[in-house]
């Protein structure tokens, strides 16, 4: 367990970003900018994204919209010598040779980033995601308190939802690194690729990435069954073999945290139980009804006041009530017992939202366009532009065309 008088090693620095950095950061951008400048620059600014795409200008994502950085549109042959000159050689090669790549690169002292690269028709584009260089405390994230008991189950399965860009990493480096400082058990987590680095506190952390560590995900979560863990995370649950085994590592003692692209909690449920063959279906029902601990969705919304972005959350907490809707096939019934759910700690995305609205947090156009429901958010909705009345019709007969 590490104590306040720790001294990191230099290797876990550089591995996470941290300790000196030797480039400075620009107070501008130029044309001349390198690749790191322009990362370490999208940081000072608080971007989400940095976006160098062949045919367009280099763009920043801030507060969720897109925002020109640097005016004139790149060439394929710009973004490949900035690729060429700033990541590993040998990931520059993979990416040539493949056409995409998916890594994380780091930028000692400068944080980490995950990078995707891929080529297209007119040449190379890169897409850079921002890692957190702190992980949030439950308070800093606005995760509702009902999500700290979700730590603390010995089994089950536990799921952060929501679309692609929503900040469910974010939200489950925070559900982990709790469980890393009160837990003393052996965490394992299974990525693609390793984005945020855990410091072991009280708990033994072994990070293991798909493509450099292991071959494949079902391969690393096999190997992990034997690994005498008690906890288990996987990035994200994306095809059948790794939802079976996540249900399957869930059921036989382990408590295991994942990811799934959905929308809300009941779609997560539905989503989970038909990724199987209709005949498998009614064992897994009965399987995830036992097995689930609870499910967090979560959608980013800009702020109206301009200052970044905030999280609504939605939480389905599995009572017997939900068990019973589980195992009778009726999960999309689930919102009407997240609705009615408060006192057991549920809250619906949408009710979530509407607080925010009426807190003047966020506004009712953005949340009517994130909306579940949106007849919630009707009021807000753009009145409609007043239709011309039509040109009276040309005569046929009778008076001459003008």
């Amino acid at each position: 367990m590490l104590n306040e008088q720790h001294v990191l090693p230099a290797d876990f620095l550089e591995e996470t970003g941290g300790g000196a950095r030797d480039i400075p950061c620009p107070e501008q951008l130029t044309p001349s900018a390198s690749l790191d400048q322009i990362l370490l620059f999208a940081r000072m600014e608080k971007a989400s994204d940095v976006h160098l795409c062949t045919g367009a200008p280099v763009m920043f994502r801030l507060n969720g919209s897109f925002k020109v950085m640097l005016e004139g549109r790149l060439t394929g042959d710009q973004v490949a010598a900035m690729l060429q000159k700033t990541i590993p050689a040998a990931k520059w090669a993979e990416a040539k040779r493949t056409g995409d790549l998916e890594f994380v690169y780091v930028i000692p002292g400068g944080g980490r980033f995950r990078m995707v690269i891929t080529r297209q028709r007119e040449g190379w584009d890169m897409a850079a995601r921002l890692i957190d260089t702190d992980i949030r405390s439950f308070e800093e994230c606005g995760m509702p308190a009902s999500c700290l008991g979700l730590t603390k189950w010995a089994q089950g399965l536990v799921l952060v939802a929501g679309p692609a860009g929503c900040g469910k990493t974010s939200t489950l480096a925070t559900l982990i690194e709790h469980v890393n400082k009160e837990r003393d058990e052996h965490i394992i987590t299974i990525e693609s690729p390793i984005e945020v680095v855990y410091t072991p506190k009280k708990a033994q952390i072994t990070q293991r990435g798909i493509g450099t560590h292991t071959l494949s995900p079902a391969n690393a979560l096999r190997a992990a069954l034997r690994e005498d863990p008690d906890i288990i995370v996987v990035s994200e649950l994306r095809d059948l073999e790794m939802i079976q085994l996540a249900v399957s590592a869930a059921e036989t003692g382990h408590l295991v945290f994942g990811t799934m692209n959905t929308n809300d909690a009941s779609q997560t449920v539905t989503s989970l139980i038909n990724s199987f063959s209709p005949d498998e279906q009614p064992i897994v029902r009965n399987m995830v009804a036992e097995s689930l601990r609870g499910v967090i969705c979560q959608q980013l919304i800009p702020r109206k006041d301009g200052k970044g972005l905030v999280a609504a959350f939605e939480v389905l907490i599995v009572t017997s009530a939900v068990s019973a809707l589980i195992k009778s096939g009726r999960s999309r019934q689930l919102n009407n017992v997240i609705a009615t759910g408060k006192s057991s700690g549920m809250v619906l995305l949408d009710y979530s939202m509407m607080d925010m609205v009426n807190k003047g947090v966020i506004s009712g156009q953005d949340a009517l366009r994130r909306a579940i429901d949106p007849k919630m958010f009707a009021q807000y909705a753009t009145p409609a532009a007043p239709v011309a009345p039509a040109a009276p019709a040309r005569p046929t007969q009778g008076v001459p065309y003008a």
